[in-house]
């Protein structure tokens, strides 16, 4: 069910979430550094992205669920539904 929710609100909201981003620099790339290279998040990465989506809350105030407490273990859920990657292999 959350996944769900999860990918709902990621859809409807993705094209300004990816404008948001885009100003703020190196956060995509952080998000994306599980995916890509295999190595997890230390703690002062998940601080900074802690950081850019509380920036990122005041324009898509859905995603301050991933700012309450143990928000950060659904930052890997975000980087699944916020991956292009993804989308350009389906269609």
């Amino acid at each position: 069910m959350l996944k769900r929710m999860l990918r709902t609100m990621f859809e409807r909201y993705s094209e300004l979430i990816y404008a948001e981003a885009a100003t703020m620099r190196g956060f995509m790339d952080l998000l994306m550094k599980p995916r890509n290279t295999g190595i997890p998040w230390t703690n002062e990465e998940i601080g900074a992205l802690r950081c850019s989506i509380r920036h990122l809350a005041r324009y898509v105030p859905c995603l301050a669920i991933f700012l309450l407490p143990f928000g950060s273990l659904l930052l890997p859920a975000m980087a699944e539904f916020l991956d292009r990657r993804r989308s350009t292999e389906r269609g």
